[in-house]
């Protein structure tokens, strides 16, 4: 994949060095030649789905002008982009799939390209934005194109919104050691999320939900708590890239999550997952729809809605309308349960005991997150709801005392690596949620300790990484979606 090939490093560089060397009030020109040829090549070098991008841009740069310039048509002109944009997404998500229920195969050229999902988001929100006189728009057509192109998040993301992104990819940036030194650090991490922990427990994911028939029950235990890890090492690993490569040339992109399993109910893990479509789903989706100012049942509605669309937005197929309104139910079912809740926990005494109280709250919602995970993996829904069912119907516990883990793909050892760097990601996790920097303690440390920190971490991705046991690193998930 793009992020970790070599590839992808000689071009960085490249686009670094011409960053740096050019002078200030054009450095977003490198940027913007640089994305380009990076979506061109993304794009297997096909100028027609660089056209559709290029053209997208165009048909919501224009049309956000027209809502200055002509306000009295504001609303005609907002229409159309949101038609340009939308409808194009939906089309490409959901044709595949009433075209199978009509037994007839999609053409090929009814691909969705590269990052399609992704920037037509972010072409919405600045529509809205301009519509909503929040965002002043853009005159300079190739400044804009800039905004909707730039490299590092266009595969997956974040979504940003202009008023966040575009005046740093404008303004032009000095050099800066510890900017750039943070921006090395990021892309360390990504390289030690991708391939010591995503592409690791994908091993062990893949052989269980590709035959899961003959792996129930406890087996899809194992295979639901390691795809949690997975995709949200994964999802982590690409918005670190994205973040690191940005940082690079002082640009900052925002931060996409906030250490989400150690989220208290699924409303909060919906705070920290994905937070830039969490953001968007709710500026674009709920609030537009009313929110929770048109009384309670409009508000459970509205919440079912909005989780509706995340789930289409992922995929086509009932499996993912499924787990978006599950999720939906998730919260609805918390507010509901709040004086209950409140009940319990005062006779069990939880009030004296807040460590445990906090753990059992985060136990309980990476439970219920875990399971809607397994329907969002699984092949269809039966399939994931038949995965469920078989946890609470097949006692084979038994697979935890004898060897049977050490036959899904990974030897003891490469089990002893997982769970170690597992460890890494969950006091990573714990110290972030104290406030602490890692990077900035180690910009902190000794200069010698810097640079083995540095070597030790390439070392250990090395040897311990999915390339150091011969396998091929696997496509970031969410570049499916």
């Amino acid at each position: 994949m793009a992020f970790i090939s070599a590839s992808f490093y000689l071009f960085l560089a490249v686009v670094v060095l011409a960053y740096y060397l050019v002078p200030l009030r054009v450095r977003w020109v490198a940027l913007l030649a640089g994305s380009l040829w990076f979506y061109f090549w993304l794009s297997q070098y096909d100028p027609a789905r660089l056209a559709v991008l290029v053209g997208a841009a165009l048909v919501c740069w224009g049309l956000a002008l027209l809502q200055r310039r002509i306000p009295g048509l504001k609303r005609l002109w907002l229409g159309l982009a949101l038609a340009a944009t939308a409808l194009p997404l939906l089309a490409l998500k959901e044709a595949p799939f009433f075209l199978s229920h009509a037994n007839r195969t999609a053409p090929d050229w009814l691909v969705a390209p590269v990052g399609f999902s992704f920037y037509t988001l972010q072409l919405i929100a600045y529509t809205v934005d301009v519509s909503r006189g929040k965002t002043e728009p853009q005159g300079n057509f190739l400044k804009f194109l800039l905004f909707v192109s730039f490299f590092p998040q266009i595969l997956q993301g974040p979504i940003p919104r202009y008023d966040q992104l575009g005046p740093q990819l404008l303004e032009g940036h000095r050099f800066e050691e510890r900017t750039f030194v943070r921006g090395f650090l990021l892309l360390l991490w990504g390289f030690f999320l991708k391939l010591c922990i995503a592409d690791k427990a994908g091993v062990v994911v893949d052989t269980i939900f590709d035959n899961y028939p003959a792996y129930p029950g406890a087996y899809v235990l194992v295979a639901g708590v390691l795809y949690s890890f997975q995709l949200y090492a994964d999802f982590l690993a690409c918005t670190s890239f994205a973040q690191g490569a940005a940082e690079l040339v002082g640009i900052r992109l925002a931060d996409n999550f906030h250490r989400p399993y150690l989220a208290t109910s699924v409303q909060d893990f919906w705070r920290r997952w994905h937070i830039s479509l969490s953001s968007w789903l709710k500026d674009y989706i709920y609030i537009p729809l009313g929110g929770n100012r048109k009384g309670t049942l409009r508000k459970y509605l509205n919440l079912l809605l909005t989780f509706a669309v995340s789930g289409i937005w992922h995929g086509a197929g009932y499996k993912f309308l499924a787990w978006g309104l599950i999720h939906g139910f998730y919260q609805i079912a918390g507010a509901l349960l709040r004086p209950v809740r409140g009940a319990v926990n005062g006779v069990l005494g939880m009030p004296r005991h807040p460590r445990v109280h906090t753990a059992c709250q985060r136990l309980l919602t990476f439970l219920l997150v875990m399971f809607a995970w397994i329907l969002f993996r699984a092949d269809t829904l039966s399939g994931g709801l038949s995965m469920i069912r078989s946890v609470f119907t097949v006692p084979n516990f038994w697979i935890f005392t004898n060897d049977a883990l050490f036959t899904l793909g990974l030897v003891w050892k490469e089990w002893g690596v997982l769970l170690v760097c597992l460890g890494v990601l969950l006091a990573a996790g714990l110290w972030q949620e104290k406030g602490i920097v890692l990077r900035d303690k180690i910009l902190q440390a000794p200069l010698a300790l810097r640079w083995a920190f540095y070597i030790g971490t390439i070392l250990f991705v090395m040897v311990f990484g999915t390339y150091g046991y011969g396998f091929d690193a696997q496509a970031f998930i969410y570049g499916g979606f």
